[in-house]
């Protein structure tokens, strides 16, 4: 399901990311009751220092930030450079009582390029954004037991034909689930803002930014290219017993850790 990177061209390498870190992470309480989701450590680093470092891998220079709650943790963490990407941070004075659909909105102004988007609480393997960086594609993984949330279907030339929500009830279909990172061609991205205007005149701001791009798969209106999460790890943070999980999965450096104990000696 993977794409062959090779067969792009350089200049469509995406170089701009959008990250979406609002919410409260009230289901992480109490590690989020004075710090954002995004500053949580997964063993020696936080979800956030880990996307800089995959960011940096990846030569992306440009990093836009919707921030809400404890905001200045993050600013005081990033400031305004890290190595070559610049950061810049729109604040989100609505985050209690709003959804991402509206963090995605608010980005509208400030990025008028390619993007790719990230959500505050997803680790993972550098190298499986390297399929990731060219516009419009969607990152999913074979659904399994034990993940939920919104899936999707995926046709033989791997793009996706239907988002569906969550259920627990059974089918018979092959189903991926959205692993939440998405890129853009600035075209989709103008279309995109069209509707999420639409859903924000309308005071829609409870829902998820999946809403509109559902709706948009629907009628043909953005075609996303599927690329598969399930070769390398990768874990989504929403709980404490996720986070134990993800733990497991992204361990502490051990060259780090035979460093420290062997100055200790």
């Amino acid at each position: 399901m993977n794409s062959d990177s090779d067969n792009n061209c350089g200049q469509n390498r995406i170089t701009t990311a959008l990250l979406l870190a609002a919410g409260t992470g009230s289901r992480l309480f109490p590690l989020t009751q004075n710090s954002p989701k995004c500053l949580t450590l997964v063993n020696d680093k936080s979800i956030l220092e880990r996307l800089i470092n995959n960011l940096k891998s990846q030569e992306f220079k440009r990093l836009v930030i919707v921030t809400g709650h404890e905001q200045e943790c993050i600013v005081d963490f990033l400031g305004e450079k890290s190595g070559n990407i610049s950061i810049e941070y729109i604040y989100s004075p609505l985050y209690k009582t709003t959804n991402n659909i509206y963090s995605l909105w608010i980005a509208r102004d400030i990025i008028n390029e390619p993007f790719v988007l990230f959500e505050s609480d997803l680790v993972l393997n550098s190298t499986l954004l390297d399929d990731m960086i060219y516009p419009d594609r969607m990152a999913v993984a074979l659904m399994q037991p034990w993940l939920n949330g919104t899936t999707v279907s995926v046709n033989e030339v791997n793009k996706v034909t239907k988002f569906q929500k969550g259920t627990t009830d059974s089918y018979s279909d092959i189903r991926y689930k959205t692993v939440n990172i998405y890129s853009f061609s600035l075209l989709s991205w103008q279309s995109i803002i069209k509707r999420l205007n639409q859903y924000i005149t309308e005071g829609s701001v409870n829902c998820y930014y999946e809403t509109i791009f559902a709706e948009m798969t629907a009628n043909k209106s953005l075609v996303f290219e599927s690329v598969l999460f399930d070769h390398k790890p990768w874990y989504e943070i929403d709980t404490i017993k996720d986070l134990a999980k993800a733990e497991l999965l992204f361990p502490k450096e051990l060259k780090k850790i035979a460093m420290h104990e062997n100055a200790m000696a």
